[in-house]
């Protein structure tokens, strides 16, 4: 599960990166990021 989680992380940063790059779609590029951190802070804060 743990892994999942950083996995998910990371595809949510690739696709905010490749929307911010790409086209502006709003906000919802910006919510994708705000999860991506909380997600990558969770998992440093639980160790492994």
């Amino acid at each position: 599960m743990k892994n999942l989680l950083y996995i998910i992380a990371l595809l949510l940063l690739i696709v905010w990166g490749i929307g911010f790059i790409g086209y502006n779609a709003g906000n919802i590029i910006h919510i994708l990021l705000v999860i991506a951190i909380i997600a990558i802070l969770l998992r440093i804060i639980r160790g492994k």
